[in-house]
């Protein structure tokens, strides 16, 4: 593990840097009653490419990773997709450094991209590098495309769960991820690689379904009885999976730990890791709370930046003011039906009623229908490359300038004092309060 050096809570410093993109915004506070909110600050590994080394030999109630592969069998390694911020890049190399006797033919990358669209060649290098695109074959999950899919079995809550071929069919299975709090399942990482991120689009829509999404234990850092993360490990076990390669990370994208081995133990101890980092907690509940979609490449688009959304709404007090600071340049995206969604209707209270009607079956309406909740309770502004007129008629306001909408909602109250929560990194820090 890395060491560990608190980053304590600042009242009233002179700026901020919010994670924006991949440069950032700077935010002046002078003049504001502004706490800035983070997670407990880890630094990187000192070395990561030996700890790898050491976690993937001694891992969490598993074999060795070299003594669980033979040359000759085939094997599927399940990356998350460009939205996600695991560093493929370095983890590749050194997975197939410790497989070196396995034949780059015999493996087979999949891109995790659950409902998402499939990554470019372009993407794809910045992703995992050169040399791995050129070296291995690498495959984008295509929930929508059934000739690409297999049936792996029935989940327990009662429909069929279909795979990307290749996973089926593999020898051996791996999966990689990086573990931080989940708005919907609790702690990202673990089964979540391969469902919802390889299964096919109706068993994605059926997992994430409204009574699903809306019950209270369906948030942030709650693994036990919430019926989301249920509906994942039920589809996930569906088939043997050999080894976890879990990581957790800092703000600055370095590796804190590894949590490698058998899945389920692994990931467990990757959540407890990851909840006594990333979760603070707060005496009160902020009238204006101010947070990202934590920078590139997690505020790609605003299907994303929901989940920045979410983190604050944990602390945002009722008929408050969530000011959102997520670039979103690659726009609602125009995959899915999200955009549609949020575009269809004239209110959030007309998008509400047609969302929980029990025959609504869209992709994508887990998404609305949180930020839909959000909107319940409070307002959004959201600073962003959007077209403005697009971004009001999702129900949300439009701002240029993301001290200046502090300020008017702080003339709106008549209160210059107003206590203002600042999360630097949006997601990457999960407010509570007690």
């Amino acid at each position: 593990m890395g060491s560990i050096t608190s980053k304590p809570h600042a009242r009233n410093p002179s700026d901020v840097q919010l994670d924006y993109g991949s440069q950032g915004l700077s935010l002046n506070l002078d003049g504001f009653n502004a706490t800035v909110l983070r997670p407990r600050y880890l630094r990187g590994l000192p070395d990561e490419h030996e700890t790898f080394i050491e976690s993937v030999r001694n891992p969490y109630n598993s074999p060795p990773l070299r003594k669980l592969v033979s040359p000759d069998e085939t094997v599927a390694v399940v990356i998350p997709d460009i939205t996600r911020a695991l560093p493929s890049d370095r983890l590749l190399p050194w997975l197939f450094e410790e497989l070196s006797e396995l034949q780059p033919e015999n493996v087979t990358i999949i891109v995790g991209t659950g409902a998402h669209r499939g990554n470019t060649h372009e993407e794809l290098l910045r992703m995992v590098g050169p040399q791995i695109v050129a070296k291995y074959r690498i495959v984008n999950h295509d929930a929508r495309n059934s000739s690409s899919l297999i049936r792996a079995g029935r989940s327990q809550y009662g429909y069929d769960v279909f795979y990307t071929a290749e996973y089926v069919n593999a020898d051996r299975r791996i999966l990689m991820g990086f573990i931080e709090p989940h708005f919907m399942a609790g702690f990202s990482g673990g089964y979540k690689a391969v469902f919802p991120g390889i299964a096919d689009l109706n068993a994605i829509q059926t997992y994430h379904g409204f009574a699903n999404i809306a019950h209270p234990k369906s948030t942030w850092g709650i693994l036990e009885e919430n019926p989301t993360q249920n509906h994942v490990r039920s589809a996930g076990r569906l088939l043997p999976i050999d080894f976890l390669v879990n990581v957790t990370l800092n703000t600055d994208r370095q590796i804190t730990g590894y949590f490698c081995g058998d899945i389920t133990a692994a990931h467990e101890a990757g959540c407890a890791f990851s909840k006594d980092t990333a979760m603070v907690k707060v005496e009160r509940e902020f009238p204006i709370v101010v947070t990202t979609n934590s920078g590139y490449p997690l505020d790609l688009n605003l299907y994303q930046s929901v989940k920045g959304m979410s983190a604050a709404h944990s602390i945002t007090a009722r008929d408050g003011l969530i000011i959102t600071a997520a670039r979103c340049n690659d726009g609602f995206p125009e995959h899915g039906a999200f955009k549609n969604q949020v575009l269809r209707w004239a209110s959030p209270d007309q998008a509400w009623s047609a969302i929980r009607d029990p025959d609504f079956r869209e992709p994508d309406q887990w998404q609305t229908q949180k930020l839909l909740q959000i909107l319940q309770h409070c307002r959004i502004h959201l600073f962003s490359e959007l077209d403005p007129a697009l971004v009001q008629k999702a129900h949300l306001t439009p701002i240029d300038n993301v001290r200046d909408a502090i300020k008017a909602e702080l003339i709106r109250l008549k209160n210059p004092e107003t206590p203002i929560a600042i999360l630097p990194e949006g997601p990457l820090t999960i407010p509570y309060v007690d």
